[in-house]
């Protein structure tokens, strides 16, 4: 069975043109098959802003009403994700975007408005591998933005880690499934004021204690809970760091283990 890379890139990567540019001309030219998720960064934030629409964020999530669906609509399968893939077709990369509704890859369904009213918030429920295998088959990148569709028309605004995970989860019938977090941390932190604090391996236990020792705790939460999610469901690697752990894996970063 092939080995395939499922990597998702975060928003401070995507904020900053030349580190998107470099790590784009790097991703290139990573051998073998590999999908790229991305998040939004900060551009849909700035252009709410300039247009005058409200910004309202809960626990670090964006409440999502009409005007701001519509945005990042826009933003993240529009501008975001054709950047994305031009750059990727300049470095001899053949590359297609997709939201969750091109070729019904990722449906989910509107997040419940209790106790929180998220919005048009998606959480994922399936994941149709069937055009995803064909096109990574014959050599061609699918690169996702954080939107999905609920197959009766409406878009949902759905978050980038765990599309992510669940399209690694698909994609484990048909291939050996490696899930790869990248950020500008090169880790996990047991300390977060300390970039050299990296805990290498955590394991579901460790990952247990650490929450209740309060080390580990609010954005990174549910990033390890994608990760643990996944690795429960036939993903064979996840790993969690700066970009650089893709073309060197002796660079240091967090392992996850069950």
């Amino acid at each position: 069975m092939k080995t395939i890379k499922i990597v998702k890139i975060g928003g401070n990567i995507i904020n900053d043109e030349k580190a998107l540019n470099n790590f784009l001309a790097d991703f290139a030219q990573l051998k073998g098959p590999k999908v790229l998720v991305h998040g939004g960064g900060k551009l849909a934030s700035e252009l709410a802003k300039q247009l005058n629409i409200p910004v309202t964020m809960i626990d670090g999530r964006r409440v999502t009403d009409t005007q701001t669906l519509d945005l990042i609509t826009m933003v993240y399968a529009g501008k975001i994700n054709k950047q994305i893939v031009a750059q990727l077709q300049a470095h001899n990369a053949n590359a297609i975007g997709f939201t969750g509704a091109d070729g019904n890859t990722i449906v989910s369904t509107k997040r419940p408005a209790e106790p929180i009213d998220y919005g048009f918030a998606g959480d994922v429920i399936t994941v149709n591998p069937q055009i995803l295998t064909v096109l990574i088959n014959n050599e061609v990148i699918p690169v996702f933005c954080a939107i999905t569709h609920d197959a009766n028309g409406q878009l949902l605004n759905t978050n980038a880690d765990t599309i992510a995970s669940e399209i690694a989860i698909g994609l484990s019938a048909h291939f050996s499934t490696e899930l790869y977090y990248c950020f500008e941390k090169s880790g996990v932190l047991s300390d977060i004021a300390d970039d050299n604090s990296i805990i290498e391996q955590i394991t579901s236990e460790s990952y247990a204690q650490l929450k209740a020792d309060g080390v580990i705790f609010e954005g990174m939460l549910p990033k390890l809970d994608n990760c643990f999610h996944a690795l429960k469901n036939n993903v064979h690697k996840v790993h969690i760091g700066s970009t650089t752990m893709l073309f060197n894996s002796k660079n240091k970063h967090t392992s996850l283990q069950l």
